[in-house]
């Protein structure tokens, strides 16, 4: 019998229901194909009952002690240390890819737990005091209310985790609606939260597809939207959650380019491109899939790309030995190969083509090789779109000058590199490249958890950047308060409780 991922709802499983949206979807193993799970789709009723338990959670969540809050997640913290192991797994099973790269994902996560363990500093308000006589001025950060997350297939704990620690952190409590390709790791950090001693109703998982969604967009009683995933659906969750007056964070799609001056160590250069091009099958929103290489290294750097790119190990998640999965479906894999197929035609040279890749008693796996483009035009649809697959194009130009100005050019503005020896350089780049996370002989410039992520342009809808200062400012509203007491010697004459008139 086929395994059901269930909706976690007011502290515990909730079967989903035949309804209105009430259908079931396959979880798919992408290293065989094979349909492993069945996952509950929510109606408008599920959501809206989440949307409760979370209304009634946050009555007296909302107004806990930090104390409370924190030691909670201080538990959680530990739950989730022990339990690595079983949460990569999960995202090898559903995700496919390997379990080094799982294990990585879930040591990301925690880093925005520890943040959230830590948020009585970041709550702490501001006081001024005798702005005028006896007046004094205070700033205090207070929560939303009942906040959802939205979250892709590519970082089934990492991304939730980029939300839900502040969130509840802050005295919010919290839906998520998570990718319905893997939602298993999402129900085992509900079931964690739960141990931990996370009151029910304040962490609620809902699965499902576009009724799901747009339901959370337009609820009233959600109070504000987190996203991650494609441009055009950041843009339409922000655009919706927007008109129903809701706060906002959508991060959208990226096009990252990697700029290597001809004095770059061409080796590290060559080692940073194949590791955030093609780590976890390209399938990150921060990985390279442009490389600009400026001036006579492009030979020499493509080669060394090249070499380098023949060698890594495709196979199953499970694998020790692999070093790349397979792609999530096989709908997206075809996809991927479509930009490969038709690169020549449009002007690029094909270096290595992935296509047609399979594994050896995996047959029917979603599998695809690696994949390099040289000398691609700007034209080209495997520059123009995001692919979120193991292809890398290199662009070549002549100058520094004409390497910023193709990169500032594309629309998205997420992540980006320059590799260079020249301190200089590198400083004139990061003031003058448009994007909102820059690495210097960083390929994969995603900032620590005490700092915030987010892209410029089209990779971001929404003031603001998720996680860091950034995600507890999203998560709380502030409130200004000005207070004038009299002071004990304009008490009237007789009984007077207040200091000594000579203090």
């Amino acid at each position: 019998m086929t395994k059901t991922v269930n909706h976690w709802i007011g502290g515990k499983s909730v079967e989903g229901a035949a309804g209105a949206s009430g259908t079931f979807g396959p979880v798919t193993d992408p290293a065989t194909g094979a349909v492993t799970t069945q996952v509950a789709f929510a109606s408008v009723g599920e959501v809206d009952a989440a949307v409760a338990a979370a209304r009634e959670a946050f009555a007296t969540w909302g107004t806990s002690s930090l104390a409370k809050r924190t030691t909670i997640l201080f538990k959680f913290r530990a739950l989730l240390d022990a339990n690595r192991d079983a949460i990569a797994e999960l995202i090898v099973a559903e995700h496919g890819k390997v379990h080094s790269d799982a294990l990585g994902e879930v040591a990301r996560g925690l880093e925005i737990v520890d943040l959230a363990c830590g948020i009585t500093v970041q709550l702490k308000g501001e006081l001024s005091t005798e702005v005028a006589s006896r007046v004094d001025v205070s700033s205090i950060r207070q929560p939303l209310g009942v906040v959802a997350g939205i979250t892709p297939f590519n970082f089934p704990a990492m991304v939730p985790m980029w939300m839900f620690p502040l969130a509840i952190a802050c005295g919010n409590t919290f839906v998520l609606k998570p990718s319905e390709k893997d939602p298993s790791a999402s129900m085992k950090i509900a079931e964690l939260l739960s141990e931990a001693g996370l009151p029910d109703g304040v962490f609620n998982v809902v699965h499902g597809d576009k009724v799901a969604v747009d339901r959370l967009l337009e609820h009233p009683d959600v109070s504000a939207v987190s996203f991650v995933g494609s441009t055009p659906i950041a843009r339409y969750i922000h655009t919706t959650a927007s008109a129903n007056g809701k706060r906002v964070q959508a991060l959208g799609g990226a096009k990252n380019h990697m700029l290597v001056l001809p004095d770059a160590d061409l080796d590290a250069a060559a080692d940073a491109a194949v590791s955030a091009a093609y780590g976890s099958a390209g399938e990150r929103c921060m990985a390279i899939s442009a490389v600009v290489a400026v001036g006579a290294v492009a030979d020499e750097l493509v080669a060394k790309i090249k070499e380098r790119a023949e060698k890594i190990k495709i196979g199953p998640g499970n694998d020790p030995a692999s070093e790349m999965g397979p792609l999530i479906t096989a709908a997206h894999r075809d996809k991927v190969a479509s930009y490969v197929t038709g690169a020549a035609a449009q002007g690029a040279e094909v270096v290595l083509d992935g296509t047609g890749y399979t594994v050896e008693g995996h047959e029917n796996g979603h599998w695809i090789g690696l994949s390099l483009l040289d000398r691609v035009p700007v034209t080209a649809d495997a520059y123009k779109d995001e692919i979120f697959g193991p292809v890398l194009c290199v662009l070549r130009v002549d100058t520094y000058e004409e390497g910023v100005a193709l990169m500032n050019a594309s629309p998205f503005g997420n992540g980006t590199a320059i590799f260079t020896r020249d301190g200089g350089a590198a400083r004139r780049f990061q003031l003058e490249i448009e994007a909102g996370m820059v690495g210097v002989n960083v390929p994969i410039p995603v900032p620590v958890g005490y700092h915030s992520f987010g892209g410029w342009k089209d990779s971001l809808f929404g003031d603001h950047h998720i996680y860091g200062n950034d995600g507890t400012h999203f998560y709380t509203r502030g409130k200004v308060v000005t207070t004038r007491w009299p002071d004990p010697s304009d008490a009237p004459a007789g009984v007077d409780l207040g200091f000594p008139r000579n203090h």
